[in-house]
């Protein structure tokens, strides 16, 4: 009972740098004319932060879970939430373009080895057949972050200037630190090497299908979210702050759908988990493109793909982490660039029919189609395991 309590302490630990992480990234989206003004700069140049932060988790997941698999994962974890702390506290300091989008990719480096490690861990603390329960805590963080996080950051950035937003989220790290360094227990460090780890994890042909299912997958869902605030404004006609609001009910139906996906991983297997997920997925956001005019109908949408999308977020986690058997921690970690992948490619590709004037709403078009695609790759991914472990048992069975 007391070493349940201790686990449970050390996965809030986890939650708790996963709400930071959620909050800094989503955060400067709220307040980035606060951040265009105040640098002298455009809209589209103060949108580059964004990317900037993205890159740097793209770049920092493998890297810094490849360097730092000698460390005991509480020492990693801690290190990872000290660079987080700094960067993102100096982040608020800045006084122009260039420094702020230095430190907005340094402070992206560490975000997806946090994950990444701390998916394993959290597996490892979870009491036997809870590991999905034990994933979906971590990610709790980031979901719970979008519903309070981020409306309490962006309010105190618009109120009191952009530089307090940043210094909230040193504030978050501190504290995650605090609780790192007294209720994280101690856990053995991975006894084969980086390069070995690396290697391993590069020859992994499975692995990288499935880098290309996050990748492609959860690309359907950043197509509809990057453009939320058009869809309630100009189609449905709403005012500017309902946008808040319908953030806020997509941010509480990501906290729902995140627990319904470990149950369903539980239920499932996590690659079945996932093809469901993803179907649902497509066929809601293609449905959201004809009723997006209506605001009601629209709102009660916002919640249900928000909730949806992030019905595979334990599920895709948990299967990445039994792909990559022996590299367990660098698969993970590079399953949150996956994310941050889809995340760029399904802005891009959902802003596409704008450029040849057609309206917002095919943007949820574009997040079906990217939501579904995932779901072939998937099937695809499942079948062929399917195939590979019919001809182990032949090869296993005497003639």
């Amino acid at each position: 009972m007391n070493l349940e309590r201790t686990n449970k302490k050390a996965l809030f630990s986890l939650a708790l740098g996963g709400f930071g992480i959620g909050l800094t990234e989503f955060v400067i989206m709220g307040i980035l004319t606060e951040v265009s003004d105040a640098l002298e700069i455009t809209i589209s140049q103060a949108g580059h932060f964004i990317a900037a932060y993205a890159f740097g988790v793209v770049v920092g997941a493998p890297l810094l879970t490849s360097l730092g698999s000698k460390l005991s994962p509480k020492r990693m974890l801690f290190i990872l939430m000290v660079w987080f702390t700094l960067f993102n506290t100096l982040s608020g300091l800045s006084t122009n373009y260039v420094t702020l989008l230095l430190l907005r990719f340094l402070s992206g480096i560490p975000h997806g080895a946090f994950f990444g490690i701390g998916a394993v861990v959290a597996m490892k603390l979870a009491r036997k057949g809870k590991s999905a329960q034990a994933i979906a805590m971590m990610f709790s963080g980031l979901t719970v972050a979008n519903v309070i996080g981020v409306p309490i950051g962006t309010y105190i950035g618009q109120e009191f200037g952009w530089s307090m937003s940043f210094f909230l989220v040193g504030v978050v790290g501190i504290l995650t630190l605090t609780t790192l360094q007294f209720w994280m227990p101690q856990m053995e460090a991975a006894t084969n090497t980086p390069q070995v780890k690396l290697s391993e994890a590069l020859r992994n042909k499975q692995l990288w299908a499935m880098i290309a299912l996050t990748t492609i997958g959860t690309g359907g869902f950043f197509a509809w979210y990057s453009y939320i605030a058009p869809l309630i404004t100009d189609v449905a006609g709403l005012e500017d702050h309902y946008v808040g609001y319908a953030m806020m009910l997509a941010g509480l139906g990501m906290v729902f759908g995140n627990f319904v996906g470990a149950k369903m991983a539980e239920v499932f297997s996590p690659l079945r988990a996932v093809i469901i997920s993803l179907s649902v997925m497509s066929i809601v956001l293609v449905i959201n493109m004809f009723i997006a005019s209506n605001p009601y109908i629209l709102m009660v949408f916002t919640f249900l793909i928000g909730a949806i999308a992030f019905t595979v977020s334990t599920p895709i986690q948990m299967a990445i982490i039994n792909t990559a058997k022996g590299s367990e921690m660098l698969g993970s970690s590079m399953n949150q660039s996956a994310f941050n992948m889809g995340n760029a490619s399904g802005a891009y590709l959902a802003g596409l029919p704008m450029v040849f004037g057609l309206e917002v709403i095919y943007s949820s078009l574009v997040g079906g189609i990217l939501a579904a695609s995932g779901v072939i790759l998937a099937i695809a991914i499942y079948l062929y395991r399917k195939q590979q472990i019919g001809k182990s048992n032949k090869v296993a069975v005497p003639s």
